[in-house]
């Protein structure tokens, strides 16, 4: 089964960049400097930044279903212009470094099943979510943390 893992779309973060704090803070967003790596996972680039990058703590709405599913977290995205990564039966080092709860949703955005998974052993559990024919696209979440990581989808 192949599976495309992607990260967000850099674009919808761009009016942040350059922002001072108090700006920021109205958009309940926050600068940081990565001091350590890993620690700052990029949810757009999906690596983690390199000590001494900026990066931005927002909030992202990742799953806008309406259903009782929806939801909303903090993310951290590099501050200025990154390509959107795209992964093809493969899982980035960013995942594959942590705990990843992985949760299954149909096609109305609910969900229909989730595990908890060492990153290094999701690929397994990609597969055999995606061959349910009623799951229409995978969250990975961080789960330490319960931030969400990436969107994994059928290519």
């Amino acid at each position: 089964m192949t599976f495309r893992i992607t990260g967000l779309e850099p674009s919808q973060f761009e009016h942040l960049f350059g922002l001072n704090g108090e700006a920021l803070a109205a958009h309940r967003a926050r600068r940081y400097v990565a001091d350590e790596k890993p620690g700052f996972p990029c949810r757009v680039t999906l690596e983690d930044a390199e000590p001494g990058e900026t990066l931005l703590l927002v909030p992202y709405r990742h799953q806008t279903s309406a259903t009782a599913y929806a939801a909303e977290g903090p993310i951290f995205i590099r501050e200025g212009k990154a390509a959107r990564s795209e992964w093809i039966d493969e899982i980035p080092d960013q995942l594959k470094a942590r705990l990843i709860s992985l949760r299954a949703y149909d096609a109305e955005g609910s969900m229909i099943d989730a595990d908890v998974v060492d990153g290094a052993d999701l690929k397994p559990l990609i597969e055999r979510f995606l061959a349910n024919r009623e799951t229409s696209f995978l969250h990975a979440h961080f789960a330490r943390r319960g931030c969400y990581a990436a969107l994994i989808e059928r290519q």
